[in-house]
């Protein structure tokens, strides 16, 4: 695991968002009522996709804790939100990009290995701002060769 580490400015999006756990994980709810509405968002500024995750702070991985998941996609202002839609600003800040191609079976194994091997071991800690994946043009839905980038929020440790 080899991240590239970068300061990503602010972004703005809009989307839905639902609350739940690892235990009770509703993301394909989410991105089925996500998808049919994704072309009412006015002034989108990429074909990219959003998958967000804002943790509580201190968040402990635990199965039953929850945690709030949005679909978006990024716009140039705010001036229209279609309705049953949100808006949300990530914050500019560092994150470690890794690059993830697979389908979803192995996600989680990645995921685990971001938290328990390459964090532990580099000289960053996890910041309290929102992680996302980056799905763009090489994303396929549960394919073997789909391809996304995960930004995992960090700052130097203290």
């Amino acid at each position: 695991m080899n991240p590239a580490i970068k300061i990503v400015p602010n972004k703005k999006l809009i989307g839905q968002k639902l609350s739940f756990s690892y235990s009770d994980y509703r993301a394909f709810e989410l991105w089925s009522n996500f998808m049919p509405r994704r072309k009412e968002i006015q002034n989108t500024i990429s074909s990219d996709l959003f998958n967000i995750q804002i943790n509580p702070e201190n968040f402990d991985f635990n199965p039953n804790t929850l945690f709030v998941k949005w679909a978006a996609v990024a716009v140039s202002n705010f001036e229209v939100i279609p309705d049953e839609m949100e808006k949300i600003e990530i914050p500019e800040g560092l994150y470690a990009v890794f690059h993830y191609k697979g389908d979803q079976n192995n996600a989680a194994n990645f995921f685990r290995k971001i938290y328990t091997e390459w964090l532990p071991n580099s000289n960053y800690e996890l910041d309290n701002r929102p992680q996302f994946e980056i799905l763009g043009e090489k994303y396929k839905t549960n394919h073997p060769d789909s391809e996304e980038e995960i930004y995992i929020p960090i700052k130097f440790k203290s």
